[in-house]
């Protein structure tokens, strides 16, 4: 405490003792203060307030030109539809080739390319492109970003609404672990098919391929991200070409448009056409990314994208595939591959290889952009955020999330050592997230859009009806490894839980220990009036009808404060961004300088306080960020057998708050111009 008063009156202009010129006073490793409100105490700034009923909502995209709208639609190609468009390597092959396997009969082949057909036009084509894509909170779109909405379409703090966000969001993080090592290992095993003695360089060179990748994200991929959409078109030429190719050779599998083929699949194969299901949900693993891309391209261009180049290419490849399995049955072990010329397996495999790659970056970028929105919504502790574009906010790379995948990845590359594998496993925890999107769209539909009962009963019953069919079919995968996600999910949920409950047991305590009302610390002002040092003081505060502790504890100590006093807030809101013109509220607090601004920033927004104090001048606050030095109150937080938490979450939470990031970094706040008065506080 004697360190932090050395600092406080060493950094104050006229006080006994400044700083040395030039020198930026370092700062320590913070443990979190509550800066964020709980998510379900936020303010709803959602589009709630919208008429329901306008039309509007079927299409807010805003005009654009047509070379932007190509531009668009080409990007989209390369982030959006990597992953669902790499499913050909692997989807069909399982079906006929893996743990449930079907033998590859025509009645089966027809079949299962009916289901495959069906479940691409119902799920992605219908649900999440005509449906979902509606969903939009202020443009963005997302597991999170619907749970957002969902509350702020309900009106109040609901409990259920917001456990099912959170663990849909958890279970994204199980599956995106695997997204990279079976879409690189599924294209660099096109080796083994050109040439079987190099079977034994495909795990070594898929781990070399994958900790490329991982390695690159630092940098950005603004770099290679050009190249995406070209690569991802020729791809989709390619798997076109492919399937006509074959297709014309066997016409009559167009039979399997036929829904009823589907039907007497079933009829035939009784529960283990059930269990195929399994398989066939590899062809649309990629349906939640349409959702969670839409605020960077736009519904228009996603829809333009998928019903003119994604679907008819990735139809004309499963039935090129399909046709090649009613000509020769034995190539099931490969179809795809088996689809190409000889000549053709190298270049095909070096296609695919980068396909792979795309689609992986955009899972990686995807869990970036999944895990800031948490962070904003004050469910994960404050990570290390490097911004890898100046133009493009959503352009981001988080160190700690980016080592954590690379690990996953390798160590289930090197754990299940082929795709096949891997594909017994994939799937479980994203059916359970589609689930979960369509229970939150049914709020959605009712409260938001106006829908009735019965009709909303209805689109919604329909879709859970095939979700939950896809689930029933993958928990089966649960004793085969599809356990890995799920305990990945459920990990991230316990984290995510015992950050917010720990947040908010600590804001219980600091209020019952530290905090000082606003009377209070004018009532004290009154009977010892403090020593008034010349400068700004900032003062962060996680409420804003708290005295922050630091100045409980300058007063108590030293009975010391600047002369102009700052209590400056910072809220997330359930919105993506926060119009400028709201970002700050200021209130005078007293006559002798005191005030209380409150910056609001959406959950895909990263605060920039000394930007947001230079702005409170334009409200009449006049005060420079060069001028001002920040004081933050970090606590050490001390496990104990109070009630609140189990004493292992308890520990828990402390370790998370210990490893946060910065503040000053977090907020970007200049370095010298940082002051700590810390405390120590129980649990």
């Amino acid at each position: 405490m004697m360190g932090a008063a050395r600092r406080f009156l060493q950094a104050v202009p006229g006080a006994t003792g400044s700083q040395e010129p030039g020198r930026a006073e370092p700062t320590r490793a913070l443990t979190p203060t509550p800066v964020w409100d709980s998510i379900l105490r936020a303010p709803f700034m959602t589009s709630s307030a919208r008429n329901p009923n306008d039309p509007s909502l079927a299409d807010t995209d805003a005009p654009i030109s047509r070379s932007s709208l190509r531009a668009l639609v080409l990007a989209a190609l390369g982030i959006v539809y990597g992953d669902i468009g790499t499913s050909p390597l692997y989807a069909l092959r399982e079906c006929f080739n893996g743990p449930h396997a079907v033998a590859p009969t025509p009645g089966n082949v027809l079949g299962i390319l009916s289901l495959v057909t069906w479940s691409l036009v119902l799920i992605v084509s219908v649900k999440y492109l005509v449906l979902i894509l509606r969903a939009d909170n202020e443009g963005e779109g997302g597991i999170l970003a619907l749970m957002a909405l969902a509350l702020g379409a309900v009106g109040r703090p609901t409990h259920a609404l917001f456990l099912l966000g959170l663990f849909g969001a958890a279970l994204l993080y199980g599956d995106g672990m695997i997204t990279p090592a079976i879409s690189v290992l599924s294209a660099i095993e096109g080796l083994a098919v050109a040439a079987p003695a190099l079977d034994h360089v495909v795990v070594p060179l898929t781990i070399a391929v994958l900790v490329l990748l991982f390695s690159l994200q630092r940098r950005g991929t603004g770099a290679i991200g050009a190249l995406f959409g070209p690569v991802t078109i020729t791809w989709f030429a390619v798997l076109a070409v492919l399937g006509v190719i074959s297709l014309v050779q066997s016409p009559g599998i167009l039979a399997a448009l036929n829904p009823l083929h589907a039907v007497w699949f079933f009829a035939e194969n009784g529960v283990h056409g059930f269990l195929v299901l399994g398989a066939v949900f590899l062809v649309v693993t990629g349906g939640e990314a349409l959702y969670a891309d839409m605020g960077h391209f736009g519904r228009r261009p996603i829809r333009i994208a998928w019903f003119a180049v994604v679907l008819p290419a990735l139809l004309l490849n499963y039935f090129g595939q399909g046709a090649l399995l009613l000509r020769d049955p034995a190539h099931v072990v490969h179809p795809f591959y088996r689809l190409a010329p000889s000549w053709a397996l190298y270049p095909l495999v070096a296609l695919a290889t980068a396909a792979t790659v795309i689609a992986s970056q955009a899972i990686i970028s995807g869990a970036f952009s999944l895990t800031w929105q948490a962070v904003q919504l004050g469910l994960l502790p404050r990570l290390r955020v490097v911004h890898t574009s100046e133009e493009e906010i959503g352009r981001i790379y988080i160190p700690a999330v980016n080592l954590a995948l690379l690990l996953s990845t390798v160590a289930l590359v090197l754990g299940f050592g082929s795709s096949a594998r891997l594909a017994a496993a994939y799937g479980v925890a994203v059916t359970g997230t589609m689930v979960i999107t369509t229970l939150l769209a049914f709020v959605v539909m009712r409260r938001l859009w106006g829908w009735s009962l019965a009709r909303a009963a209805v689109v919604s019953g329909l879709f859970l009806a095939i979700d939950a069919a896809f689930l029933a079919s993958n928990l089966v995968k649960v004793a085969d490894g599809g356990w890995l996600p799920l305990l990945i999910g459920a990990a991230v949920v316990t984290l995510m839980t015992t950050w917010r409950t720990g947040r908010r047991l600590l804001e219980t305590r600091l209020t019952e220990q530290a905090m000082m009302s606003f009377e209070g610390l004018a009532a004290r002002l009154a009977d010892t009036p403090p020593i008034r040092v010349p400068g700004i003081g900032i003062y962060m505060t996680g409420h804003p009808d708290w005295v922050p502790a630091a100045v409980g504890r300058l007063v108590k100590t030293l009975n010391a404060l600047h002369e102009r006093v700052v209590f400056f807030t910072v809220l997330a809101e359930r919105v993506p961004r926060v119009d400028p013109a709201n970002r700050l509220s200021i209130e005078p607090l007293r006559d002798d300088g005191f005030w209380r601004v409150i910056a609001r920033y959406g959950f895909l927004e990263q605060p920039n306080i000394p930007r947001a104090v230079n702005q409170c001048r334009e409200l009449g606050l006049a005060i420079d960020a060069r001028d001002a030095f920040y004081v933050l109150s970090p606590e050490t937080i001390v496990p104990s057998t109070r009630p609140g938490m189990a004493m292992w979450r308890e520990k828990l939470f402390a370790f998370m708050a210990r490893n946060a990031a910065r503040p000053s970094g977090f907020f970007r706040l200049p370095p010298g111009r940082v002051l700590e008065v810390a405390g120590q506080i129980e649990i």
